[in-house]
């Protein structure tokens, strides 16, 4: 589950991208993502990262979050040609669907709750 600092659930059905194939392959080749849905990468170190929306046939919105799960920048990525680049090190990069920025009002400087039970 993920969670805005007031106990508002942003995403209740939560799947985590580990390893590296988890991780490169992301949402490629699925029919879409669920509104109430997150896909969470969780980086080994902080790091400047990159997404890309190759083989992704649907548009979906993207946090960066740093070590402390501060939202660093959010975005729109249209399917196959959207692309984006954190601002800073990143350590977690959630997907979902599009609207969900905007549903949810998450701005940057905002902390969520990632809870993996």
């Amino acid at each position: 589950m993920i969670l805005k600092p007031n106990g508002k659930v942003i995403a209740s059905d939560v799947e985590f991208a580990e390893g590296i194939i988890s991780q490169s392959r992301g949402l490629m080749f699925r029919k879409g993502i669920a509104e109430r849905c997150a896909l969470v990468f969780i980086l080994p170190t902080p790091k400047s990262v990159s997404v890309h929306m190759l083989f992704v046939f649907f548009p979906i919105d993207v946090l960066f979050l740093d070590e402390d799960k501060k939202i660093l920048a959010t975005t729109r990525l249209k399917s196959w040609t959207g692309l984006a680049r954190s601002p800073k090190k990143t350590k977690y990069i959630i997907e979902m669907s599009a609207g969900s920025i905007e549903r949810h009002r998450l701005l940057p400087g905002e902390r969520v709750k990632i809870d993996s039970s």
